[in-house]
């Protein structure tokens, strides 16, 4: 196993157990661009550029899921596409 540090908002929430809610801890974005990222932003590894920290939240979003036209059919598609509501997919373990 690889350890990881990630750099988060020490306000963020912490990390829901894999199939729980997603309540925007950030850790998944973090830790790699999704399908959706890498075709906008052209990048395969890393954090994606699109994770955004909502101050007035307290918790991150997704910068492209939060852009003028999200709401619009193709804005539903990419939720889709990231699974966007369906509760967390990541199994990285997280120490504070």
């Amino acid at each position: 196993m690889r350890e990881i540090i990630l750099e988060l908002h020490r306000e963020a929430p912490a990390k829901p157990a894999e199939g729980q809610p997603c309540n925007g801890c950030g850790v998944c974005c973090a830790l790699e661009t999704c399908p959706l990222g890498r075709l906008r932003f052209l990048q395969r590894h890393g954090p994606c550029p699109a994770l955004t920290w909502s101050a007035d939240a307290q918790r991150y979003h997704c910068g492209l899921l939060l852009a003028p036209g999200a709401d619009s059919l193709l804005g539903r598609l990419c939720a889709r596409w990231i699974s966007a509501g369906s509760g967390c997919d990541c199994s990285a373990e997280v120490q504070s």
